[in-house]
């Protein structure tokens, strides 16, 4: 049998033409290029699941990837007219610029002021979506785990904000304290 990488080029040369025709026939073009994309990569790590003939496989995580795809979409669509519902001309008229790029500013540096590790955290469940089993995979650890590392992070976020709102974005951003090392717990904290 062919080595991996060799087998899955063979099946990339064969199916990403149709693959990619399948996703234009759902979706725009550049849509249409990250799905393609993103089942090749799944593709890719479930190499061992992919039987001949891989096409059917291959449409089957193409159509569930628009399928969620639609989804995120949707409930984005939805979300947004929730707050367009909800948002009246007192609302409109009451925004105020300047006010929003202090609070911008205020939560810039209370973000800066976070460990990488809780950056990551917040960021792989608020920026790229994952829900908690798919990022403590990323994070290589397990699913408890990560939600203690999740929760850690959002009141530091939580405290960094309150500090610095209070601060009233004239003084340094405040850094919430690190949490010691497991070995260093008898030392005083930085």
């Amino acid at each position: 049998m062919d080595d991996p990488e060799t087998r899955f080029t063979r099946l990339y040369d064969e199916n990403h033409r149709r693959v990619l025709a399948y996703a234009l026939t759902h979706a725009e073009p550049h849509t249409a290029e990250d799905i393609a994309g993103e089942t090749f990569l799944i593709a890719w790590r479930r190499l061992d699941e992919v039987r001949d003939p891989a096409l059917p496989w291959l449409l089957t995580v193409a159509r569930n990837l628009l399928h969620k795809q639609r989804d995120r979409g949707r409930r984005g669509r939805d979300l947004a007219e929730r707050i367009r519902a909800l948002t009246t001309p007192l609302d409109l008229a009451a925004w105020d610029v300047a006010e929003h790029v202090v609070e911008r500013e205020t939560a810039l540096a209370a973000i800066a002021a976070l460990p990488e590790r809780d950056l990551e955290a917040l960021a792989l469940v608020n920026w790229h979506g994952l829900d908690a089993r798919q990022a403590a995979r990323v994070m290589r650890c397990s699913v408890p785990a990560f939600a203690v590392r999740l929760h850690r992070a959002r009141k530091r976020l939580a405290r960094a904000l309150d500090g610095a709102g209070d601060a009233g974005g004239n003084a340094e951003p405040v850094r919430p304290p690190r949490p010691a090392p497991a070995s260093a717990a008898g030392k005083a904290a930085r």
